[in-house]
């Protein structure tokens, strides 16, 4: 457990009393990592009393690592039992292109899209013709189950809650947060990154992999690249208390 610091805040951002946030980016397939979290977070609930206890998941839940199939029905059953809220990460937003439009495939597997089909079952050659495009995308919406389709379609790029903004990869400095392109907050890296603005809520977001939970004045990176270090960072939240459980 490890409580984090804000750098260079003169006043620390608070969430409404009353509600503890346990957030989650970029879980990339990463099943067993995840289920983890969700035993530490069950712990954890037995503390807090009659507080509002809200699940957030910053989106990227697919690609890359072993399980995507399997994450988003875990995910999806932990939301039947607990208040959740899903963002869009831009790996979820590559898939949706990718089922309206199969030309979209080689950008996916570029992604790390092959380790989703293969989740699903689906054995692409390493250079599908546009045909054999078209047919596997036809295969992939007919192995999606209809729940994950709902899952995937209604994600949202954007979560506020008191004095945070929670988004998948950041904001467009100098653009009001209400103006906000969803290509940017699921996209943006160094504008974002290197700005030292002080933004009109906190940010709090994932999209670019980092050693540990990054927490700057601005903004807080919870990515810890769980596909490829083994380390998914789980962020309890409340009042304006960050820990790294």
């Amino acid at each position: 457990m490890l409580p984090l610091k804000f750098k260079r805040r003169a006043r620390k951002p608070h969430l409404p009393e009353g509600i503890r946030v346990y957030a989650i980016s970029d879980i990339h397939g990463c099943a067993d990592l995840l289920q983890q979290m969700f035993r530490v977070i069950d712990k954890d609930l037995t503390t807090i009393g009659d507080k509002r206890a809200l699940h957030l998941f910053l989106g990227d839940y697919i690609d890359r690592g072993p399980d995507s199939c399997r994450t988003l029905d875990l995910l999806i059953d932990r939301a039947a039992r607990h208040e959740a809220i899903f963002l869009k990460g831009n790996h979820e937003a590559i898939l949706i292109d990718a089922l309206q439009d199969p030309s979209v495939l080689g950008d996916w597997k570029e992604h790390g899209g092959l380790r989703t089909l293969n989740s699903y079952g689906l054995q692409p050659s390493l250079n599908p013709t546009p045909a054999e495009q078209i047919e596997l995308i036809k295969q992939l919406r007919l192995a999606i189950p209809p729940r994950q389709m709902r899952f995937l379609q209604g994600l949202r790029p954007r979560f506020v809650c008191g004095d945070f903004f929670f988004v998948h990869a950041g904001i467009k400095p100098r653009v009001p947060l209400a103006r906000q392109r969803e290509e940017d907050l699921l996209w943006i890296r160094e504008e974002f990154l290197a700005s030292d603005a002080t933004f009109e809520k906190f940010i709090i977001h994932g999209h670019t992999p980092v050693r540990e939970p990054d927490i700057r004045h601005n903004r807080a990176n919870i990515d810890t690249g769980a596909y490829a270090t083994g380390n998914l960072t789980l962020l309890a939240m409340e009042g304006h208390s960050l820990i790294a459980l």
